[in-house]
């Protein structure tokens, strides 16, 4: 280039102006404080949504296994009643201002079911056996069963048949069972009544007669005179005509009388002395739980097919899961690591005999190995310790894998082959130097590890490969076993631990990936 195009290009003196030494020029500051592997990888941790997202909910999932045995329920894992089994999510606070979780479900009656519901509620009105209170006046009770009931539907029958009558109905299923029968002893029956005067709620009712005009005498609830179940009016005769339905019909008593018209309570079935006499009573089932129990049933989950609190159950099994799943992953870790290491870093022959050896143990078939555990293990040392063995034996092949295939990635780098001419021992080189640049693959591994587990021990419950459900123990995959034949009618028992699976499943693969990022060496500096 020319002198004359240079000074051309110069610039011009009033461009330049004096400054001070000691004056400020900017405000923006440098920090060269240098930031640590941890924290960095908190950095990039936290800029992927996704991740953070997947943490919460696993975290929300954690607290919500081990807290609702102590917080969010009234019951314990032993706690359960086969008459309130299968039922729906139920919650008076939730019912009575949200108007949800007040445990109906619609069903189908014909007309004589119907009033059979229906006279629940007027028979719990009726504690004195008045006799006088019609089906309108039964429907406001709080004991009544039916919340809703639809418009008359004809259906017709088959050939030669009658049509019938159908009315779908909003039912509350934990009125449903209404009257039982009870054996209890005299001193019980005492104590009752005390409850009854303390706290006004009718727990004992009068008994019924076993005569032409109860259709079934183990059926509490048919209080009232009726012929194959539809109830029937006495004429001056004695026979009885049946009534059809409408809101203001009175069902005719047929309950047991002393000699003076008064209905009986109770008659002595037996037993020795004053207390323990056995007497033979009709309890408002509902009211007895509460008397048992203290309080009205109410499960936000609903319950299980036995009759356990769903809630609890699903919490037991997400922490039976978790801990498996946890186990499992350090297991493996620790196998997986130190052979993969000593293969990739050694190589040559070491390597060959190691991975023909990884290679038959990966080839027996998992299921097969679990099944044999349980078939031979199970009685002396139990299922949740097989199911750990099964997983043990041919797991850690997967990590060793990843491990290995990072040592030969990094062992011939520059800064590897400098610390060996430096004198580093090859335990030092291995854990010093390349086991931490392959540390993001390795969690990445143990945490996608956890999905796998659960999802495979729920496989195997669901299966009935292993069995994890009793009293105190349950998993994800026996409570989907035991609702896979009924779900359909009662959907709450597949869609709760379904969706926990599933959230489960998503949100591990996502917080994998994330951490994978995280502790990616080579993205270290790195702006996203």
């Amino acid at each position: 280039m020319s002198k004359t195009s240079l000074e051309n290009r110069s610039i011009p003196v009033e461009k330049f102006a004096f400054v001070n030494r000691d004056e400020k020029l900017t405000d923006t500051k440098f920090v060269d404080k240098p930031v640590g592997y941890l924290k960095d990888a908190w950095i990039r941790f936290c800029k992927n949504k996704g991740s953070i997202v997947a943490a919460i909910i696993i975290a929300a999932i954690l607290m919500f296994a081990f807290l609702t045995p102590a917080f969010f329920t009234r019951y314990d894992l032993t706690f359960m009643d086969v008459y309130y089994s299968k039922k729906a999510p139920r919650n008076i606070w939730l019912r009575d201002h949200l108007g949800i979780c007040d445990g109906t479900v619609e069903r189908d009656f014909n007309e004589k079911n119907l009033i059979l519901m229906l006279g629940i509620g007027v028979g719990a009105e009726d504690y004195e056996g008045s006799g006088k209170l019609s089906i309108a006046d039964g429907k406001k009770s709080y004991y009544q069963p039916m919340r809703e009931i639809g418009d008359p539907k004809e259906v017709t029958g088959m050939i030669g048949s009658k049509d019938k009558t159908i009315y779908t109905c909003r039912l509350d299923t934990y009125l449903e069972y209404g009257f039982q029968y009870r054996s209890i002893e005299q001193s019980e029956y005492s104590k009752i009544r005390e409850y009854e005067e303390a706290t006004g709620i009718h727990v004992l009712y009068p008994l019924v007669e076993d005569n032409e005009w109860n259709f079934d005498p183990a059926n509490a609830n048919y209080w009232y005179k009726s012929k194959k179940g539809t109830p029937v009016k006495l004429n001056k005769s004695g026979k009885g005509k049946e009534i059809p339905y409408s809101e203001d019909m009175v069902l005719e008593d047929n309950y047991m009388r002393d000699e003076e018209g008064n209905p009986l309570y109770y008659i002595y079935t037996g037993g020795g002395d004053i207390d323990s006499a056995q007497y033979k009573v009709r309890v408002l089932y509902y009211n007895y739980y509460r008397y048992v129990n203290g309080f009205e049933p109410e499960y936000l989950f609903g319950t299980d097919s036995q009759g356990y609190d769903l809630m609890l159950r699903l919490a037991s099994g997400i922490k039976l899961s978790f801990l498996v799943a946890l186990a499992v992953s350090a297991i493996n870790l620790t196998i997986g690591a130190i052979y993969g290491a000593i293969e990739g870093y050694y190589g040559g022959t070491t390597d060959l005999v190691m991975e023909r050896i990884s290679d038959i143990i990966n080839n027996v078939p998992f299921i097969v190995v679990a099944t044999l555990f349980q078939l031979h293990l199970a009685v002396k040392v139990g299922p949740i310790v097989c199911l750990l063995f099964a997983y043990v034996t041919t797991g850690w092949i997967g990590m060793a894998y990843r491990v290995r295939t990072q040592f030969y990635r990094f062992k011939n780098q520059e800064y590897v082959m400098a610390a060996r001419t430096l004198g580093a021992s090859d335990s030092r080189i291995i854990w010093k130097h390349i086991f931490p640049n392959s540390l993001g693959t390795i969690i990445t591994s143990s945490v996608l590890v956890i999905p796998g587990v659960i999802s495979g021990e729920s496989m195997l419950s669901f299966l009935g490969i292993v069995k994890l459900g009793n009293e105190t123990t349950t998993s994800l995959g026996t409570l989907l076993a035991d609702s896979s034949s009924i779900w359909t009618t009662y959907p709450h028992l597949m869609i709760f631990p379904a969706l926990v699976i599933s959230l489960l499943m998503i949100c591990f693969n996502l917080f994998g990936n994330g951490l994978r990022d995280a502790f990616n060496p080579s993205l270290r500096g790195v702006e996203e």
